[in-house]
């Protein structure tokens, strides 16, 4: 793609990323931002609410059908409309006040989840409300999850922005941990329809919030000009860059399979079980607790890397596996935390991977892309998984669940080897004989540094340092030029030219981007 035929700016100067691991007074350093703390605070709120609402909607599906197939129907009507319609979400985002799209959608949520309420509480709710619900709620979601992922770096800036996603996701699991417990106590005490109100008043919450913020102090994206061929820009620049495809590929597999776990623990607590809505809310809850785990351990990571998402995607599944083999209900619960702990390190790491390996011009429909297989990948999953449930059991689901992911990863893992030049060998480490991924060190350019083809030996390890290194800047980060260096620079200039995302630079930007 040429630079005369391109709607995107110049790129963006490489981000200062820190190559180290950060102390721990700064693990929750993006609450230093005025901004980011009243977001993070309503979104708590939020976030609490809104995983109160997703287990009362599929616990009353599965009280009104007696299905868990059924269930399956309606995680399908809520993310079906991002399949189908969530890269024209990010158009959408690329181009308007991110922050004004949110106090629309938010306000949307509001208003369903209370009509939701209104008929639970009357008594007139049926199947088919909730799907129709469900599916209005997933069309919002088509604008609001893109525009919340890139307007956290508004808030926050790219300095903090991947401390920031790290805080995001434990708050979003800190919900999932006390919303499920919630829900599960207003379950079997008043049923399902105060859960929805509750709902209702934390989205329109969200909007006074958003209404509150300091928009002087917004890192505010210019909008993207309205032109042709938006969204096929969009996606051909997620295909040119290795640090967004195969993060996306992968959460693609885990999304359709791994993500359908309301379906599957709805009927562990059916069927496996016979521990009721109660229970239900129990297991959600421990995979949220080892989830909020992983989240808050992920603001310690000092690099991202692709091996970082191929590895997690693989031993996720495999503890799903041997999840589904437990079949005594203490270790079972124990064995979700651990899966939630996993889960949530590999995905942290791949969001964080392609928001910062986008342009921030582009960003908006790059992340729909990813939110359209994180979330469209469950409408597919769903049914599936709902139908694999009812003809062989809860724990066939399981197994079914991870499998197919680490299988996956497996596979992408091999054909990243192959193409990087790597091999597998040991080492000793620590006076123990331990397995290592290396690179050739001979053979025609094969190993980490000799590129073996696109993508090369950046695929699994970082390559030696470069000869001649880039000034470090304030506060011990470093500013990573190559972006084989750690696969965390978004769009790295090298002769004047954007690496792999072909976009021309401004010789003044071209030549501040080489190493001194």
């Amino acid at each position: 793609m040429s630079a005369s035929s391109t709607t995107l700016p110049p790129p963006t100067e490489p981000l200062p990323v820190v190559a180290e691991r950060p102390p721990w007074r700064h693990t929750l350093i993006a609450l230093s931002v005025p901004n980011f703390r009243i977001f993070t605070a309503t979104n708590l709120v939020a976030m609490t609410a809104g995983w109160m609402q997703r287990i009362a909607q599929d616990w009353l599906v599965l009280q009104l059908t007696g299905s868990v197939a059924q269930v399956g129907i309606t995680v399908a009507c809520q993310f079906a409309p991002m399949l189908f319609f969530g890269l024209f979400g990010g158009v959408i985002v690329d181009r308007f006040s991110k922050r004004a799209l949110m106090m629309l959608t938010q306000g949307a949520f509001a208003v369903l989840s209370l009509v939701l309420a209104v008929l639970t509480l009357t008594g007139v709710v049926q199947a088919w409300h909730i799907w129709v619900i469900a599916f209005v709620v997933g069309m919002v979601t088509v604008i609001d999850n893109p525009a919340r992922q890139v307007f956290v770096t508004e808030i926050v800036g790219h300095q903090h922005l991947r401390n920031a996603i790290s805080v995001n996701s434990s708050v979003f699991q800190l919900g999932g941990m006390i919303g499920p417990a919630l829900s599960g106590a207003l379950l079997v005490a008043v049923g399902a329809g105060w859960s929805f109100g509750v709902n209702a008043v934390a989205c329109a919450a969200v909007v006074v919030t958003l209404g509150f913020l300091r928009v002087s102090e917004l890192h505010r994206t210019p909008p993207a000009p309205r032109t042709k061929g938006q969204l096929v820009e969009g996606l051909r620049y997620a295909m040119g860059k290795p640090t967004i495809l195969v993060p996306v590929v992968l959460m693609a597999f885990f999304s359709v399979f791994a993500l359908t776990m309301p379906v599957l623990l709805s009927a562990f607590a059916s069927e496996v079980y016979d521990v009721g809505a109660g229970g239900y809310g129990v297991f959600n809850s421990a995979v949220a607790i080892g989830a909020l785990a992983g989240a808050l351990l992920s603001t310690r990571r000092a690099t991202v890397r692709l091996r970082t998402i191929v590895g997690g995607v693989f031993w996720t599944g495999v503890l799903l596996v041997a999840t589904g083999a437990v079949p005594v209900i203490a270790p079972f619960t124990v064995a979700l935390v651990a899966v939630g702990m996993s889960q949530l390190l590999f995905m942290t790491a791949s969001n964080s991977l392609v928001q910062l390996s986008s342009n921030v011009a582009i960003r908006g429909r790059v992340m729909s892309l990813y939110v359209l297989v994180l979330l469209g990948g469950q409408a597919v999953g769903g049914p599936i998984m709902g139908q694999v449930v009812d003809h062989f059991g809860a724990h066939v689901g399981m197994v079914v669940a991870g499998g197919v992911p680490a299988v996956a990863a497996a596979v992408v893992g091999l054909v990243l080897a192959r193409r990087g030049g790597l091999h597998l060998a040991v080492r000793m480490r620590h006076h123990l004989p331990m397995p290592a991924i290396v690179g050739q060190r001979s053979g025609g350019g094969g190993g980490p540094g000799g590129g073996g083809g696109r993508g090369g030996g950046a695929a699994l390890v970082a390559p030696a340092p470069p000869t001649s290194r880039p000034p470090a800047s304030s506060r011990g980060a470093t500013r990573l030029w190559l972006c084989e260096r750690n696969l965390t620079a978004p769009d790295v200039v090298r002769d004047g030219r954007e690496a792999r995302g072909g976009v021309a630079a401004p010789p003044s930007q071209a030549r501040s981007a080489r190493p001194a």
